[in-house]
């Protein structure tokens, strides 16, 4: 029976083989590798992946998709996660794991975040988003595309941009490019934040609203003295700072709190 895309979990299936060879080759599955698929769908990936792999797990919410991935592929080496993968327990796979799929585009930014707080456990992930979302997720302090998301995930991770992918190797297609993006977890040592939530907090303060300087955005954390302090220019806007500066300035307001 053919399944009828569901617009609630944000499903377009990738049919280009072309692409489909392409994302494998990026991905270069080898025997051994601790492996999970995010939304395999209708296994545009998975078929390829398990040809090259001991075993795959696939995390997927939609039930019926469940149901025919049962009946194709036998069950000592595709393992099914019927849920959720924003509320799955990703560290709970083991590690180092690696993480691949086509990102549902309407939880993407949550689920990448999720996906950043198990990062520990990590070796690498390689998954498709909007391509907007992409070229947030590696732009540079000073780049219109840089924000809040592009500090963040820089933080926790190196991203680098590998590809685009045409609307046209989708079904139904979508009104958006893809691309797809590798992001590696940085070492233990490069997370040098003493307290991360009050990182996440400056920085939603300074891109809350882009057009105020970092002395109107961060009026709450710093004063013209602190920023004389850290040698930051308070008539700046946050998108001039780079990730380093944000752990800096968040460090010092830890330490004046301590």
């Amino acid at each position: 029976m053919k399944h009828v895309p569901r617009r609630r979990f944000g499903q377009n299936f990738l049919v280009d083989k072309g692409v489909i060879a392409r994302i494998i080759a990026a991905i270069d599955p080898r025997p051994g590798d601790n492996l999970v698929e995010i939304g395999p769908g209708l296994a545009a990936l998975t078929e390829p992946l398990l040809a090259r792999l001991d075993h795959l797990h696939v995390v997927e919410i939609d039930r019926d998709l469940v149901a025919r991935l049962r009946e194709r592929f036998p069950s000592e080496t595709l393992i099914i996660h019927g849920a959720d993968a924003l509320r799955f327990d990703f560290s709970a796979l083991g590690g180092p794991l690696r993480v691949v799929g086509n990102l549902p585009y309407n939880i993407s930014t949550p689920l990448l975040f999720h996906l950043a707080s198990c990062a520990g456990t990590l070796r690498d992930i390689t998954v498709m988003l909007q391509k907007e979302v992409v070229d947030r997720l590696v732009a540079h302090a000073g780049e219109e595309a840089y924000g809040r998301l592009s500090v963040m995930l820089q933080y926790r991770f190196r991203p680098e941009k590998l590809f685009d992918v045409p609307a046209g190797a989708f079904r139904p297609v979508p009104q958006v490019t893809s691309a797809i993006v590798r992001l590696v977890p940085r070492p233990a040592a490069e997370l040098n934040a003493q307290d991360e939530k009050l990182l996440a907090a400056v920085v939603s303060a300074a891109f809350g609203q882009r057009r105020k300087t970092l002395r109107n955005a961060l009026a709450k954390y710093l004063d013209d003295g602190a920023f004389a302090e850290l040698g930051i220019d308070p008539g700046e806007r946050g998108e001039r700072l780079a990730p380093a500066d944000y752990v800096r300035i968040a460090n010092y307001c830890a330490a004046r709190t301590a």
